[in-house]
């Protein structure tokens, strides 16, 4: 696969609580320069954000984040606060207390609820597998199959795990209705990435791809 295509399928991300605007710019810079699919980043810098990449990158945001469990009027308020800011893509964090239960209904109704409230703009829906059991994870894909979201992403980077393969695996083997896949942390480089994709997923939550990438231009590999 080439390494063009790896990184077109990449949300560049930043997350970090002590992000700066300085970062942030230089994340979008690369994101231009690689041509990755988005820059994801905190709700707080969507808008200047927005404004300095005029279009040329989509903007990636994440709500109810990392852990899930704010109300649904808040994860709303939260999506189209940032949509209005200028972004293109929402990430949401399920509430994981709510599947545990077995509110399998709330979950669906506050997915759904949360992409009106994106207006028009993609939602993908963070079920954090590192806190799941696999009966947990399957639920999860029938939900947001079922669901107006447009992709199940695995996980925040802010618990215990990231990504697995065998997480990917599962999702392919159960996501239904068109809906794409997501995976996100741990995604350790390159090859790494290629894994990814050649499993399943749709877009990677990763900043090391282009780092990485960085790495073969300075060796004079690509």
């Amino acid at each position: 696969m080439e390494i063009s295509e790896i990184l077109s399928k990449v949300d560049h991300t930043l997350l970090s609580q002590s992000a700066t605007w300085d970062e942030i710019r230089a994340l979008c810079d690369d994101a231009l320069k690689y041509h990755t699919a988005s820059v994801c980043i905190p709700p707080s810098y969507v808008k200047k954000a927005a404004e300095y990449l005029a279009k040329r990158i989509a903007v990636c945001t994440v709500i109810g984040f990392p852990n899930g469990y704010n109300t649904t009027a808040c994860k709303c308020f939260e999506a189209s606060d940032a949509v209005d800011a200028g972004a293109d893509e929402i990430d949401m964090v399920i509430n994981v207390g709510w599947l545990k239960d077995g509110r399998y209904d709330n979950i669906l109704s506050e997915i759904n609820a949360v992409k009106a409230a994106c207006k028009g703009r993609l939602l993908k829906v963070i079920i954090e597998t590192c806190l799941l059991t696999e009966d947990e994870k399957i639920k999860m894909c029938d939900i947001v199959s079922a669901s107006d979201a447009d992709y199940i992403k695995t996980s925040t980077g802010f618990s215990k795990g990231g990504a697995t393969f065998d997480d990917i695996k599962l999702f392919a083997a159960h996501m239904k209705n068109g809906k794409h896949i997501k995976a996100a942390g741990g995604i350790s480089g390159v090859e790494d990435a290629e894994k990814f994709i050649s499993l399943g997923a749709d877009r990677l939550g990763t900043s090391r791809v282009v780092k990485a990438v960085k790495g073969l231009e300075a060796d004079g590999t690509y």
